[in-house]
């Protein structure tokens, strides 16, 4: 059995890329990484991530192919506003037995890959608290009203930045037919926030594995892992989750931009240059913010710090 990490990415994304890959490789030298192109501009950082890395490019391109154009015949160019993100969905035909995706805007604390020692009871793992804030981002009020799905199924949604499962799972003909079921019925998802990929494949998941667990709810529970959560706490080059008094697995930026001043931007620098044979990252001076960009910034984060109590 083989088990392996992938990853979507191109050449915009190279700092971040680097990021994760320092992070995981401090922890775990061995586990088999593959990267899924994001675009056609991949080239620079496939030969950067091999170099370093020993990350390879994803074998069966003409996939990518067929499933970038039935997605494109099934919903046309202006449904998503990233449809490249559903080439993530390629996982399921890859060279791993086992796998687990990870966006590039996250890094990893310890040696992520044994959590698919879950995989010996479920066909699905997650690691998030997507569900606590309900179904926004995912679906509308309609799945429930309509039944689509029960108040406890929907508890199941996750982010679709961090998860795994088992090859061959979701077939190619499960991945087009959940296109034409969403297709059929777009007020059903939510889109309000220019999620692209998420929607649909929360969907899918809760259509067809039903052996699925989200680590949090593990015995003892678990910490939290999401960029725009203030409270954690920075021990040395990690972070800790005072709430649950635990490391945390993972921190993902999701929705934030990587960039000097964002949360956690000392916990992202370091892991970004931990490698001495790549130049450091460069990002161009901040424009200074207006005072009404200012005042909105701060209510902004007003707000995350109340949902985070929540």
């Amino acid at each position: 059995m083989t088990r392996g990490i992938y990853i979507i990415a191109n050449d915009k994304v190279t700092d971040h890329a680097i990021a994760l890959l320092n992070s995981i490789r401090l922890h775990d030298k061995e586990t088999p990484i593959v990267m899924i192109p994001y675009d056609d501009n991949y080239h620079g950082i496939a030969d950067t991530l091999n170099q370093h890395y020993g990350v390879k490019i994803y074998e069966d391109l003409d996939f990518i192919d067929r499933l970038s154009k039935k997605l494109h015949d099934v919903f046309g160019s202006k449904f998503f506003a990233r449809p490249n993100q559903f080439r993530k969905q390629a996982c399921w035909f890859g060279p791993f037995d086992e796998f687990l995706y990870i966006d590039t805007d996250i890094v990893v604390f310890e040696k992520i890959i044994d959590n698919l020692n879950y995989l010996a009871k479920y066909d699905f793992i997650c690691c998030d608290y997507q569900h606590v804030g309900g179904i926004k981002n995912v679906f509308t009020q309609q799945v429930l009203e309509e039944k689509v799905f029960t108040e406890t199924e929907v508890k199941d949604i996750f982010n679709g930045g961090f998860w795994g499962s088992k090859k061959n799972i979701i077939s190619e003909q499960d991945l087009y037919e959940t296109f034409a079921e969403c297709a059929a019925h777009p007020q059903y998802f939510d889109f309000s926030q220019k999620t692209s990929d998420q929607p649909i494949i929360n969907y899918m998941l809760l259509k067809r594995i039903a052996r699925r667990f989200n680590i949090v709810r593990r015995e003892g529970k678990a910490p939290g892992n999401w960029g725009g959560s203030p409270h954690f706490q920075t021990q040395g080059n990690i972070l800790i989750d005072p709430s649950v008094n635990q490391p945390l697995q993972y921190l993902h930026w999701a929705g934030i931009r990587i960039e000097p001043g964002c949360p956690y931007w000392e916990i992202w620098e370091y892991y970004r240059n931990l490698n001495p044979a790549l130049p450091p990252a460069v990002f161009p001076p901040k424009a200074k913010k207006s005072q009404w960009q200012q005042t909105l910034d701060n209510l902004k984060n007003q707000l995350r710090q109340i949902k985070a109590k929540l």
